[in-house]
């Protein structure tokens, strides 16, 4: 089959050729139309019940996490300067196109009792900038007054104060949000700038605009490093500017098919998507690698140029075509996950790494035949003395030591074990930042002083018509008890619910005064009811928190980013509290909102490693039995690819690396690329056992002999490849990228010292002279 492959190669490389740049021009066409993902990722599967109840709070209440906030603190807040300033700052923002909303000192509202038309009415307490000092005091002892707004934009204990702007849902999912957090951000440099203080920004649409921005200039960054790192590295191995050149340029094409395939299913670029360019880099160079090396070992050999081209399509085209079958595996066993994301990341990189494959199988031999003849300089390479040396070791090893390299293993797998116990599911909204970056400091700030930002939802079903107001507004006093249980936990802010609303009108129809802020009794609240009739004034801000028929409502909740583990912890003392309050078989109660989904996200991507993992494997093993229909050689075959994956998960436990979604990738993507140099050895092993008839020990010499230069070339480009991901600001990316580094340069080392060692073993236990089956 490969022999008539190799032949219609090149007998039709014309036709091949327009193929190729047709469809090049085309997926290049569609690549251009690639835009980015404004939608906040969705990680759990539509079926999921956390996911389900969220997006049941979705179609009552709308967008959750469409609130941007700016801090500042600041003991002269109320000098009429500063005053003045800072609410022009919030009107500018304000009149800003995509904004919904504003809520800040400069537009407060109070309520007002008119008893002419049996109704609440709201009333600015700033009718106009103040210009003196003496009414910037008049002013600060009405908001005082007003304990409504004590958390929410004003902390009076610590001076600190909020501009809080609401998104219209277009604008938040839409290429318009980058625009208006930057004009936003240019509005309030010249406050800070004016005064010499510092602003601090946050809330989901901040942090995913400033993310989004990071993933595209890296994106650049990443594809820049990965082409000047593969070509560095390939003029060192063969110093010919002609194969550097035309290696690159086979994986930059790969590289258009897979954003012109992102585009054609309808994806866009996300955290992850994003890092398909750069990997195919990577990971498509080692196909050019191992090709061109066996055309110049069989040039070398005495061969003319097109039997050495034929014999590179024969003997590598099976075994890279296996390998690449692995790396896809690796990737698309993401498709079981159910999750969007993983989804979308798992199908384009499965399908793009084997089109990158293809393309290294028809350009290669076709340009290779249209050059002339490398040098005798560009074949020097292959006769390194440093490499030569260094398998003659391992050659030495597998034959002489294996007791020894069997006992280093086990020593290795007991230290890694040791170390996988240590490792935390843990996972922030930006623990992928560092430290001081400002996302991150800003974030603890407004955590410090109004309990953080991050959205937290509770969704009240009574069941019943009218039920949040029924029986004597009982649900009322529930609320305001299951309000007061979690006004115990620091990591809530105060709540914004119809409990706050009903205070906030029976401060203003006791006249006013602070005192009254409070959720009255029965009778008194039967009075307000009169007031709170149809959708006028006041009434029309209740209705916010209600849907149509007043059977389900909902308590807001700002909170700090806890991270996962604490979260678990929180619902488990919560939710007995709140079935406690209201009965479960009465009423249902939702725990939901933006940052629950994301932090239960990081749960679900656990489980999930260890689904796609054993997919992986069984999937790999499949393609093992091409080789060989021998159940020692399949399962033993797995652990040069598993000890690595260990030794990954012990170095994380070690050193507090915890699980998230982009270090959770490390181990079905590196296990993929892992079994390429296992294919690569047992390929070679089978030939020289079948097609020259060695016994086990010469065939495991000629093997390490004949695939070892490559499988060296190769570790060292993905070891180089994926360190490049180490200059990520993101936390996980850059950690994913030293561990999958570190994963196969040691499984380099299993692949070449554990696996021929396994294989002469499992020789020796067989019959003399019998040959595996």
């Amino acid at each position: 089959m490969w022999n008539k492959l190799a032949t219609y190669i090149i007998r039709y490389r014309l036709w091949w050729v327009a193929l190729v740049l047709v469809s090049t021009v085309f997926m290049a066409y569609e690549a251009k139309k690639i835009e980015l993902s404004y939608q906040f990722a969705r990680i759990l599967p539509a079926n999921d019940p956390v996911e389900k109840e969220y997006q049941d709070f979705r179609k009552l209440f709308g967008e959750d996490g469409s609130v941007m906030v700016i801090g500042w603190q600041d003991p002269g807040l109320f000098q009429v300067n500063k005053f003045q300033d800072w609410c022009k700052l919030a009107q500018r923002i304000k009149e800003t196109t995509g904004i919904k909303n504003v809520l800040s000192l400069a537009n407060l509202q109070k309520v007002v009792r008119n008893d002419s038309l049996s109704q609440f009415d709201f009333a600015p307490v700033i009718k106009a900038i103040p210009t003196t000092q003496t009414e910037v005091d008049s002013l600060k002892k009405e908001i005082l007054n007003l304990p409504f707004y004590e958390g929410l934009v004003l902390n009076s204990k610590t001076n600190a104060t909020l501009i809080v702007i609401t998104f219209n849902d277009k604008a938040l999912n839409s290429a318009r949000r980058l625009s208006i957090v930057s004009d936003i951000e240019a509005m309030g440099e010249e406050f800070a700038v004016k005064y010499k203080t510092d602003l601090h920004y946050s809330g989901m649409p901040y942090i995913r605009t400033v993310n989004m921005k990071k993933i595209s200039g890296e994106m650049e960054l990443f594809m820049g490093l990965a082409v000047l790192v593969t070509l560095f590295i390939l003029w060192a191995f063969f110093r010919s500017f002609r194969l550097t050149l035309l290696s690159i340029i086979v994986v930059l094409i790969g590289v258009i098919f897979s954003v012109g395939l992102l585009q054609i299913f309808g994806y866009k670029i996300t955290a992850l998507t994003g890092l398909i360019p750069p990997l195919l880099i990577v990971i498509g160079v080692p196909n050019c690698v191992f090709f061109i090396n066996k055309y110049q070992t069989e040039l070398k050999a005495g061969r003319s140029k097109d039997d050495a081209l034929l014999e590179m399509v024969r003997q590598i085209g099976l075994s890279t075509f296996l390998a690449n079958i692995t790396t896809a595996i690796g990737f698309g066993v993401f498709y079981f996950t159910n999750s969007t994301l993983l989804v979308e990341f798992g199908i384009v990189a499965a399908i793009s790494v084997m089109v990158t494959y293809v393309l290294c199988l028809l350009l290669l031999p076709i340009t290779l035949h249209y050059m002339d003849v490398p040098k005798a300089r560009h074949l020097k390479h292959l006769d390194g003395k440093w490499a030569h040396g260094f398998l003659e070791k391992v050659n030495y090893l597998v034959h002489n030591r294996r007791k020894e390299i069997y006992i280093a293993m086990f020593i290795m797998i007991i230290v890694s074990g040791y170390g996988m116990t240590k490792i935390k599911a843990i996972g922030y909204v930006v623990d992928d930042l560092p430290k001081n970056d400002p996302v991150y400091t800003d974030l603890r700030f407004l955590e410090k002083n109004f309990n953080g930002v991050l959205p937290f939802e509770v969704m009240i079903n009574t069941k019943e018509k009218n039920g949040v107001f029924g029986d004597n507004a009982a649900v009322l006093y529930k609320i305001k008890s299951l309000q007061n249980e979690l006004g115990k936990y620091k990591e809530f802010s105060k709540p914004v619910s119809v409990v706050e609303a009903s205070r906030f009108l029976y401060q203003a129809y006791r006249g006013g005064d602070s005192k009254y802020y409070a959720l009255p009794g029965a009778l008194e609240l039967a009075k307000l009811t009169n007031y709170v009739q149809g959708k006028q004034g006041a009434s029309k801000q209740i209705n916010s928190f209600l849907n149509e028929d007043k059977s389900v409502t909902r308590v807001s909740f700002q909170m700090a980013d806890v991270g996962s583990e604490r979260i678990k912890v929180l619902m488990k003392e919560i939710r007995p509290k709140v079935d406690s309050i209201f009965s479960p078989a009465k009423y249902k109660v939702s725990l939901t909102g933006h940052s629950l989904v994301f932090l239960k996200s990081n749960d679900y991507l656990l489980g999930n490693l260890y689904e796609s993992l054993l997919i992986a494997i069984l999937l790999i093993a499949v393609v093992g039995m091409v080789l060989f229909r021998s159940i020692p050689i399949i399962l033993l075959s797995k652990l040069p690819c598993l000890i690595p994956l260990a030794l990954t998960a012990g170095i994380m436990g070690y050193f507090g690396i915890y699980f998230k979604p982009t270090t959770i990738l490390i181990f079905s993507i590196t296990f993929g690329i892992a079994s390429d140099g296992t294919v690569y050895f047992l390929t070679r092993y089978r030939q020289e056992i079948y097609d020259k008839g060695l016994n086990a020990s010469q065939a495991v010499t000629n093997s390490i002999f004949g695939t070892g230069l490559s499988m060296i070339y190769t570790a060292v480009i993905l070891f180089c490849g994926f360190s490049i991901f180490s200059a990520s600001s993101f936390g996980g990316t850059a950690a994913m990228g030293v561990m999958v580094s570190i994963t196969l340069l040691v499984a380099m080392c299993t692949n070449l010292i554990l696996l021929p060692a396994l294989l002469l073993s499992i020789s020796k236990w067989q019959k003399k002279g019998e040959k595996p089956s």
